[in-house]
């Protein structure tokens, strides 16, 4: 009885320590992809403002 219960102690362990890497990874994966906006919308704007400031005419 007590081997099984360390057994499914380990296993509980196990278990929130996956949990918790996958949470940790989702939450890694949506600060890429906020990134990745926040530097698209950079380049687009250094772009535009790039543009206005040369006077071809």
């Amino acid at each position: 009885m007590g081997r099984w219960r360390s057994t499914m102690r380990e296993l509980s362990a196990e278990a929130r320590l996956h949990l918790y890497a996958r949470s940790l990874s989702g939450r890694t994966g949506t600060g890429i992809r906020v990134a990745a906006f926040y530097g698209a919308f950079a380049i687009i704007a250094a772009v535009v403002f790039g543009t206005l400031s040369v006077h071809p005419f």
